[in-house]
């Protein structure tokens, strides 16, 4: 009987082992997928952002949510000027503003009326640009915003029926225009439009985009609160150069993109035709090149007026550039990375504790969803440790530690599973931003014991996912 008991025990533990090692093989297979998108990205160098919607008839880049589908009525739109315009920049793609804040969606949708069939235009804008960019030997991407004020898809109001929205027109965005090479996502998680990623879920989101094309890159335009050396919901760091975003000098290489209009904002407004654009030489050598040194690719606004067409100062300043520019081709490779956090955190405002804290700096800093703000161990203590409590068990399947700067390298993260501590992982990992992935489990309690650190330790943020695998 005892010797029955011991092979069951023996034949249990070579099935998890076979479980984590083949979990494993797809996370890692997955993540070198990502990683060579990720590059091919970088290795664009340059493209061209549109905003062009109805805020272009408004003189405002948030018109009135109200504003009627009849203000939208180009003359003259032509998506192959635009294409021939970024050509001549030597631009690798486009991306065009499907849908900004205010809801308006400039191609055939059936998901609401308030789009640009019913508007005095009648035709499909997305379906123009796709086509005129690609017939230029273009790659194409698209913006769009989850941030909708004509919806009413805004704090405090998200119902289901918008998710749902938010499906359908990705779905139609994602079968319609073919290839879509990333999707450019604004007005989610950033301080002023205060829709988090559990209001509108992003995993959900996320899945759904790579379920209808898997080799789409994922771009979250308001990233700049979670730290640089980290892929929190996002396949690629966004900077947005015009509020102030900045790549850290001493972080460690990542896929980035930047972004800076051409002209004085993102829409089109009156003045554009007469107000000095951005100076080619600048383009060049303050942005272009030494974004593309840090593996940045660097994606320049241009608006398209109310004719639907790009303004001469702006067409003659991207011909400049491309005077001054070529695509050199492939820039430095990057580092492997892992797979982005898409999952909600767990530990978000859980209760905590933890060994003596240094003074204010208490355990429940380093789970408020603030980088800025960190729980630090009191230097007296030789074997710090700071722990979450769910109440509750949990499944739970990766746990990362960030810190503002590298300094806890030696530790031991534990899972309470009712009866016992069982160990996640234990030894060493110098990386500032520390993800560990593991099969599934269920706990009720998550610590870290701090071995060593180089100076007295402190947590940014202790995060637990359960991550859809």
């Amino acid at each position: 009987m005892k010797l029955l008991s011991i092979k069951k025990n023996v034949l249990l533990a070579l099935i998890l082992l076979i479980s984590f090692g083949a979990m494993a093989q797809n996370t890692s297979d997955a993540a070198k997928k990502l990683n060579a998108l990720q590059q091919q990205f970088v290795d664009l160098r340059f493209g061209m952002f549109i905003h062009y919607n109805i805020p272009t008839y408004a003189n405002a880049d948030w018109p009135d949510p109200e504003a009627s589908p009849k203000l939208f009525n180009p003359k003259k739109l032509d998506a192959n000027q635009w294409a021939k315009a970024a050509k001549s920049a030597n631009m690798s793609y486009g991306c065009l503003t499907t849908k900004h804040h205010s809801g308006f969606c400039i191609w055939d949708t059936k998901s609401t009326d308030y789009n640009v069939m019913n508007s005095p235009y009648g035709k499909d804008v997305v379906k123009q640009f796709t086509d005129a960019f690609r017939a230029n030997g273009l790659k194409v991407m698209l913006y769009y915003s989850i941030l909708d004020t004509h919806h009413k898809l805004r704090p405090n109001q998200i119902t289901p029926k918008h998710i749902d929205m938010v499906k359908q027109q990705l779905t139609e965005l994602l079968t319609k225009y073919g290839k879509i090479e990333a999707l450019i996502i604004d007005g989610w998680d950033a301080p002023w439009s205060r829709i988090s990623y559990d209001d509108v879920p992003f995993e959900d989101i996320y899945t759904l985009i790579k379920s209808l094309q898997p080799d789409c890159l994922v771009m979250d335009l308001n990233g700049a609160k979670y730290p640089s050396e980290g892929l929190y919901y996002t396949d690629i760091k966004t900077y947005e150069m015009g509020a102030g975003q900045r790549m850290p000098k001493e972080s460690k290489l990542m896929p980035t993109l930047a972004c800076l209009p051409i002209n004085t904002s993102w829409f089109w407004k009156t003045d554009f035709p007469t107000v000095p654009v951005r100076k080619p030489q600048e383009i060049v050598n303050d942005l272009i090149k030494p974004l593309n040194d840090a593996s940045c690719n660097f994606i320049l606004n241009v608006a398209p007026n109310r004719d639907g067409l790009i303004d001469d100062n702006a067409i003659a300043a991207l011909k400049e550039v491309g005077r001054l520019w070529k695509n050199e081709g492939p820039t430095k490779a990057l580092p492997p990375l892992g797979l982005p956090i898409i999952s909600s955190n767990l530990a978000k405002n859980q209760a905590t504790n933890s060994s003596w804290s240094n003074d204010m700096n208490i355990m429940d800093f380093a789970n408020d969803d603030s980088y800025r703000t960190s729980w630090e161990s009191n230097s007296a203590v030789e074997k710090p440790w700071y722990e979450v409590d769910f109440k509750n068990e949990k499944a739970i399947n990766t746990i990362v530690v960030a810190e503002q700067k590298a300094n806890i390298d030696t530790y031991a993260l534990e899972y309470w599973n009712g009866v016992e501590w069982k160990k996640a992982f234990d030894g060493k990992n110098e990386d500032r931003i520390k993800i560990h992935r593991f099969d599934r489990v269920w706990a009720s309690k998550v610590r870290i014991r701090i071995a060593h650190a180089k100076e007295t330790p402190s947590i940014a943020e202790f995060q637990v996912f359960n991550e859809r695998r």
